[in-house]
């Protein structure tokens, strides 16, 4: 099997990860939110903690921590756990299809902030699909009444998230390792001091698993990060909400309104165009230079 096929098939197992989590997050719904994202920040550093000693990288942990980013890491891992509780939170009470919508529009999110801090330069197609998600959320919010306001926690933290760990030169898992390195001190205190104190060992074995599920896709997204394209990663990501979607309203029954189905379909449409402009973007770029190419056989 080649690189990119590797590359293709991590990416997938990756969002499917993701994609099912919601089935993981309600075996543990009786457990207070901020409890679950607590267990999650101890068992990920763990989980990470141990795949880097073993690759004997801890001492780059030791390093970003002590140099000039810890202050961009610490805003980071308020970013990452915010997202991480409110996900939490919104499958704890039934509203994972709000959630599979925040992470539906989530890269338009990043497209307005890579403009924003970035200066990126934002072409006509995806300032469509800018504005087919604007009017998609006001629709649900007309609709429902209330504004999909978990949506919007989950796709404003995870793309300033992204953005941040854009200016971070550390690879994704030691970035990580770094930031609930940062928390796990707040998580304990707040197990010993405010956790429940009826969850069960069976309960404690459930959360445990956190550790993995967190590492795992991240580990599967790095390793395919560096062998497929830009598009690619891109359009496999939608496999997430989608994968969430679905086992929101098919598995944990939640409703679905008149109002999502016509919200849902209006945000995809935006995305088929969002996700075909960046397509002829990345082609666009890996396209050889013929004019160089020739001025340089002359």
């Amino acid at each position: 099997m080649r690189d990119d096929q590797k590359g293709v098939l991590a990416i997938i197992s990756a969002c499917t990860i993701w994609g099912l989590s919601p089935l993981y997050f309600a075996q543990v719904a009786h457990v207070p939110p901020v409890d679950v994202l607590s267990y999650r920040c101890i068992w990920a550093l763990v989980f990470f903690v141990a795949i880097l000693a073993e690759q004997g990288r801890l001492s780059e942990v030791r390093a970003a921590l002590s140099g000039r980013q810890i202050g961009l890491i610490f805003v980071a891992s308020l970013m990452i756990s915010a997202n991480w509780f409110v996900f939490i939170y919104a499958i704890a009470t039934g509203q994972g299809i709000e959630a599979s919508l925040g992470y539906y529009i989530f890269p338009l999110f990043a497209v307005v902030l890579g403009m924003m801090v970035f200066g990126e330069v934002l072409r006509r197609a995806q300032w469509v699909a800018v504005a087919l998600a604007a009017i998609g959320v006001l629709v649900l919010t007309i609709g429902l009444g209330v504004a999909p306001w978990i949506a919007f926690v989950l796709a404003g933290t995870f793309a300033a998230y992204g953005t941040i760990k854009k200016q971070l030169p550390l690879g994704p898992v030691v970035s990580v390792t770094a930031e609930v390195m940062l928390l796990a001190p707040l998580a304990i205190i707040w197990i010993i001091f405010m956790g429940a104190e009826d969850t069960d060992l069976a309960t404690h074995g459930v959360l445990a698993l956190s550790g993995p599920l967190t590492a795992t896709p991240l580990i599967l997204f790095s390793f395919a990060a560096r062998r497929v394209r830009l598009a690619t990663l891109g359009i496999v990501q939608y496999l997430n909400p989608t994968l969430q979607f679905g086992c929101a309203a098919l598995i944990m029954g939640e409703v679905v309104t008149r109002w999502h189905m016509i919200t849902f379909p209006i945000i995809w449409t935006g995305l088929v165009i969002y996700t075909l402009s960046v397509w002829r973007q990345d082609k666009a770029a890996r396209k050889p230079d013929v004019s160089a190419g020739t001025s340089s056989a002359t």
